[in-house]
């Protein structure tokens, strides 16, 4: 059994914040199902077993899904997760008083400002929030950008039931037979949206958290979920298009450049 740490702080929105709304793109009818089933998105770890560093370690399992889309790899570690970790929330090493979190925003907010420090290079995300109760958005970002970036309100019969099965389970709303089915009864969690097998409350989605891959319905999700964001990395674009391009890709660059100037918690200078 591995440990399974939380960490994602309620969810807020900041000040002229990135949105997906409007992009050409998500005006489609999303894709009935998305089968990755022969991928394998590099999930790891990242030190979420101790830590609550789950902002961190979503951030970086993003950057490897997308990268094993293209057929290859991110080199990224548990020390590069602490590190971003630390940077972005406050957390200090080796004082678990710090220990605290963070919010999905800011840490996008952060990511975006000062980059995501790997070995091989800097890596500066743009970014848009996506509204958490529409389901044919989530699926079209899951598809259109690799993954998507979600914060949610754990339930303690969740945590029971994963400890139980050690993951192997399909969570649903009313899992009380495990505990308190209360939404955020244990706490938040940021995961990534990976795959699923349709778009009904009964049908399935792959999660990636805690490195490894959770199922989950779309209606225990309705029910847990309390922020969407989709996350493109511009060093990671794909021949293949799997990102958004044209206009698209330019207004969202545009509101992510005027976050930046507008950010308060910009460097002056």
């Amino acid at each position: 059994m591995i440990g399974r740490a939380l960490g994602c702080l309620p969810a807020k929105v900041l000040p002229r914040q990135p949105s997906l709304t409007g992009l050409r793109m998500m005006a489609r009818r999303a894709p009935a199902v998305l089968d990755r089933s022969g991928i394998d998105p590099g999930a790891l770890l990242f030190g979420n077993d101790t830590l609550g560093d789950c902002t961190a370690a979503g951030l970086l399992n993003h950057m490897r899904a997308v990268a094993a889309l293209g057929g290859w790899q991110v080199r990224a570690d548990t020390d590069d997760a602490i590190r971003f970790y630390a940077e972005s929330t406050g957390y200090r090493p080796g004082q678990p008083a710090t220990d605290q979190g963070g919010v999905e925003v800011d840490v996008l907010a952060y990511a975006a400002r000062i980059g995501v420090q790997l070995e091989s290079g800097d890596y500066f995300p743009l970014w848009g929030s996506a509204a958490p109760q529409d389901r044919n958005a989530l699926a079209l970002v899951m598809a259109g950008m690799g993954a998507v970036y979600l914060g949610v309100q754990l339930a303690q019969s969740d945590m029971n039931q994963i400890e139980a099965t050690n993951g192997a389970c399909v969570l649903e709303p009313d899992n009380h037979a495990y505990g308190d089915p209360t939404p955020g009864s244990a706490g938040g969690h940021c995961l990534l949206g990976w795959s699923y097998t349709g778009l009904a409350d009964t049908d399935t989605l792959d999660l990636l958290t805690w490195g490894a891959t959770q199922k989950a319905t779309w209606a225990w999700l309705k029910s847990r979920i309390m922020e969407a964001h989709g996350i493109l990395w511009p060093q990671l674009t794909l021949a293949s298009g799997l990102y958004p391009t044209g206009a698209d890709l330019d207004a969202l660059r545009v509101q992510n450049t005027e976050f930046l100037n507008h950010d308060p918690q910009r460097p002056a200078g």
